[in-house]
């Protein structure tokens, strides 16, 4: 039926905002998928682990852009298309913008190149609706490091992460028409009013 994806820096709170609209979605009615990148899968969830190791310092930034795009790949054709299929509502966390965001603006990685990898790897799937959770870079860091879930692509200096948000703000003014822009700084429950008003708009207005 939908395809939503959920964006945003290191520590924006959008995880969370995926689990509330899943269940507030679920008691309107609505078939939802709830489901992750990188992961989605049990091939993908493997690669997860490499992904985020705390030992993998030493990870090339061309290799981490591969990684993510094997998972990707088998997350579209194994879980997102064939829920799309079935007519569910799938929200997914973190998709392949975040990619975009994070090697290619993160790392400074030729656009043009990540681009055509991404686009490989998604089979040219795009989401219906991308709700980009925006937060300061500092205060997001801030939570990561106060929520004790810290991963390998948290460590990455201030400047990296920097470079990933106004990445994320360029993507916007690419295709306005599919991103909403929303204050992760607010508190979560005053996020998840917003979300949920964007998506049920969203959806009344579906063609499907």
């Amino acid at each position: 039926m939908m395809f939503i994806t959920f964006e945003g820096p290191d520590g924006s709170g959008k995880t969370t905002q995926v689990k509330l609209l899943a269940d507030y979605l679920k008691k309107q009615g609505y078939q939802v998928i709830v489901t992750r990148e990188p992961g989605g899968t049990p091939i993908g969830d493997q690669i997860r682990n490499v992904l985020f190791n705390l030992k993998n310092t030493d990870m090339h930034p061309r290799t981490e852009i591969l990684l993510f795009q094997a998972s990707r790949a088998q997350h579209v054709e194994r879980l997102i298309k064939p829920s799309i299929e079935k007519g569910f509502i799938v929200l997914c966390d973190r998709f392949a913008d975040s990619t975009i965001a994070y090697q290619g603006y993160g790392h400074q990685v030729d656009l043009k190149q990540i681009h055509a990898i991404v686009n490989f790897a998604t089979g040219g799937l795009k989401p219906d609706l991308t709700l980009l959770f925006d937060i300061d870079v500092k205060e997001g860091l801030r939570r990561r490091d106060r929520g004790g879930d810290w991963n390998r692509m948290d460590a990455y200096q201030l400047g990296f992460h920097q470079r990933v948000r106004d990445g994320y703000h360029h993507l916007v003014q690419e295709e306005p028409e599919r991103w909403v822009v929303i204050n992760a700084e607010q508190p979560p429950d005053v996020v998840q009013a917003v979300v949920q008003k964007i998506v049920l708009e969203r959806l009344k207005n579906s063609p499907s």
